[in-house]
């Protein structure tokens, strides 16, 4: 069976006390409201990663995770950091081409094909983002966009190494914007990915593959969109800075 992911982005929020907090009720709500079956991966900014893996430290289903990742394994790089580092921090997981990565630091297809490959080589699971912004979408190539995110970026990998990827898809469009995909649309999506990963490397390894959603969920609309058959969580970005917010979501499966 599929993994059940929920998986917040703290994106580049929160002060050391804040985030201290943050992970504290998290990690108490997620013990005394005794849940299971969810695998729950906490992405904050790389300066609180040891602080949030210490207070995580060995609770069954909650797992940390990077941001982002260099595509290089070590060197003159000011202000990177490996995927070595990471897995050295205790992190499982590593977000791979969120659309605020593509967009503001013209990240590429090419770019992120290699940052897979070192998360890969270091342990860990990339989270891989794709998305179609506005424009996209109200031309009706959406699918086709998307689809070449991943032929570009994913279908270099052997089956072995594609076995270890979690999608992440995200309508950029209901990214910060209060506008969400219905879960309709959210299940056409999920499918159409589902369907292209199978061209690729069969129906067996689509269908074990986890697809999340990644835009404005909330306690609200979680339950429906995670009810649709080919949505396997969410990548959640404001709500998971809310830890009543961010665990009821995890309580939507």
């Amino acid at each position: 069976m599929r993994k059940k992911i929920v998986a917040g982005n703290w994106k580049m929020n929160l002060n050391f006390d804040e985030g201290q907090k943050l992970t504290t009720e998290i990690v108490n709500m997620y013990k005394d409201e005794n849940i299971k079956d969810v695998t729950v991966v906490l992405n904050p900014p790389f300066v609180h990663l040891f602080p949030v893996k210490k207070l995580v430290g060995n609770t069954p289903n909650l797992f940390l995770g990077g941001q982002n990742c260099s595509d290089k394994a070590s060197g003159a790089f000011t202000g990177e950091t490996s995927a070595t580092m990471l897995k050295s921090f205790g992190a499982e997981y590593v977000i791979i081409g969120h659309s605020e990565r593509r967009e503001y630091f013209k990240e590429s297809n090419e770019l992120l094909t290699a940052k897979v490959k070192q998360a890969l080589e270091n342990g860990l699971t990339p989270i891989f983002c794709c998305g179609e912004p506005l424009e996209i979408r109200e031309a009706g190539t959406h699918e086709a966009y998307v689809k070449n995110q991943l032929t570009e970026s994913l279908f270099g990998l052997s089956a072995e190494g594609f076995a270890k990827i979690v999608i992440a898809y995200e309508p950029i469009w209901a990214i910060g914007t209060g506008k969400t995909a219905s879960s309709d649309q959210a299940q056409e999506m999920h499918k159409a990915l589902r369907d292209h990963l199978a061209s690729k490397y069969g129906q067996n390894a689509a269908d074990n593959t986890s697809i999340l959603y990644g835009g404005s969920c909330n306690p609200g609309n979680a339950k429906d969109i995670f009810s649709k058959a080919d949505v396997d969580g969410g990548l959640i970005g404001g709500a998971s800075l809310k830890s009543r917010d961010f665990v009821d979501i995890i309580k939507s499966f």
